[in-house]
């Protein structure tokens, strides 16, 4: 199992899941019941969506393809509404 993605939160997670899951990738949505820990847990880079090593490199390019396609912070789009990518 490989992270591709660092989730902002547990919808942004899947988000990312379904536009894998689109593109024939069958993805997991890891840490979205530590949520519930929020207070006593800390709140960043709890939630991000795995794939299985072998389509690692499948997933990287369906989300490069998402962000390519998201419009630039120029066009009238908050800079922190845009893609994360995985750290």
């Amino acid at each position: 199992m490989r992270v591709v993605y660092e989730a902002e939160n547990i919808i942004d997670a899947h988000l990312v899941k379904g536009l894998l899951e689109q593109a024939g990738i069958v993805a997991f949505v890891l840490g979205e019941h530590l949520s519930g820990g929020i207070g006593e847990l800390p709140t960043m880079g709890m939630v991000s969506v795995g794939v299985a090593d072998s389509d690692a490199e499948g997933a990287a390019a369906a989300l490069q393809d998402w962000r390519d396609a998201a419009p630039a912070a120029s066009d009238a789009v908050a800079a922190d509404l845009l893609p994360h990518p995985a750290t």
